[in-house]
């Protein structure tokens, strides 16, 4: 049984492991990557309802893993596959569910699920089997809309890295230099194109401080994707004003991108039910391009998106860079006086479509550009 906090009740087959579990639900419409959804760590904390019908069908590997273990709440789906057909396959998906002790449902119409979520927003939801289905539904609805919501969740220390490691840049790379990455909810493939665009990549607990990132002296700076509340993550905030002022160069995404805003002053509000999915329109401001977006976020930065802005914690000019086509919500930052943005979606497309690659390579020019004129200056003032 699905319980909505509104008191829909809808009764299907257990789907993974059975049990109890409570989280905010959500819907996803990619229809394809499935594995990299339910190990993005951004999902922690939420049932993750998938719009697309069929779900299973390759199985799940451990290729298309994007982190340790699958990270939602609880999963939600109409059809899973009855087999798995696909070379690529390890095991089948419902495996992995059982494994990480994930419950799930399936046999429900998601379609109507997922217009209730849209005409009433996100809300807090309980999947309910074995044992628990003999709870009454006042008990089943009880424990749902007893839970705390999203709001003011700090979840990052949940899902981060425990302790340092590092990946050094590929080989045949062009070496730009060291880049500290903060990881809110980092998947792998973002890792692996730091990587790959010549950065030796040193990630970093969540909780790592300002002296323990100076003491490194990092090329670059980079803030994750991760789960919760912008306003509840105080600490990064400020650890990110502190590396501005030092003229680091900052690159960040999804969360990063929230945090970014809440650095250079700006508020951030939680949206009704967020964007999620691989096939979110976004317009860059530069090029006049549309951009296919992979995106998961319930959070948004809260700034006007057209003109140049102050920021109003001193950081100079900023201009919104990016904004979603389908409600005109800040999809990007750039800060035009120091060397910073950010955007609010997945440019590794782990799964999705590569249109916001080309963002690896902006940030990897905007390094090495800083490099080459703090070496002019040093020469010019010998």
């Amino acid at each position: 049984m699905l319980v909505l906090e509104d008191g829909s009740r809808y009764d299907g087959r257990a789907y993974g492991a059975t049990g109890r579990t409570l989280g905010e639900v959500v819907f996803s419409t990619g229809m394809t990557g499935y594995q990299e959804t339910l190990t993005d760590p951004s999902y922690a904390g939420q049932i993750v309802l998938m719009t697309a019908p069929h779900i299973g069908n390759t199985g799940a590997n451990d290729t298309d893993m994007e982190s340790r273990k699958i990270w939602v709440s609880g999963f939600v789906v109409r059809d899973p596959a009855r087999r798995v057909s696909n070379f690529r396959a390890q095991r089948s998906l419902d495996e992995d569910l059982v494994d990480d002790g994930v419950v799930g449902i399936s046999g429900v119409d998601t379609r109507a699920i997922t217009r209730r979520i849209r005409s009433a927003g996100a809300m807090r939801a309980g999947i309910f089997s074995g044992a628990d289905l003999e709870l009454s539904a006042d008990e089943q609805l009880s424990l749902v809309r007893e839970q705390a919501g999203m709001a003011g969740k700090n979840l990052s220390e949940q899902v981060t890295t425990p302790e340092r490691y590092d990946v050094p840049a590929a080989d045949g790379a062009e070496r730009i230099g060291s880049i500290a990455v903060l990881d809110l909810g980092i998947k792998r493939a973002t890792v692996q194109y730091l990587s790959e665009h010549g950065f030796d990549v040193i990630v970093l607990p969540a909780s790592t401080s300002l002296d323990e990132i100076r003491a490194i002296a990092p090329d670059a700076l980079f803030y994750s994707n991760g789960p919760g509340d912008p306003a509840a993550s105080d600490q990064q905030v400020v650890l990110l004003r502190e590396l501005l002022r030092d003229g680091v160069p900052y690159f960040g995404i999804c969360f990063g991108n929230q945090l970014l805003g809440r650095a250079l002053g700006f508020g951030t509000y939680k949206l009704p039910f967020g964007h999620r999915g691989i096939n979110q329109p976004v317009l860059d401001k530069r090029t006049g391009r549309v951009e296919i977006t992979a995106q998961n976020h319930g959070f948004a930065v809260d700034a006007p998106i057209e003109g140049e802005l102050d920021a109003p914690e001193g950081f100079g000019r900023v201009q919104v860079s990016h904004y979603s086509l389908n409600d005109q919500v800040v999809e990007g930052l750039e800060c035009l006086d120091i060397p910073a943005f950010s955007v609010q979606y997945h440019p590794e497309a782990a799964a999705g479509p590569h249109d916001a690659f080309y963002l690896f390579d902006r940030f990897r020019q905007l390094v090495k550009d800083r490099a080459s004129a703090g070496s002019a200056s040093a020469e010019g003032a010998n």
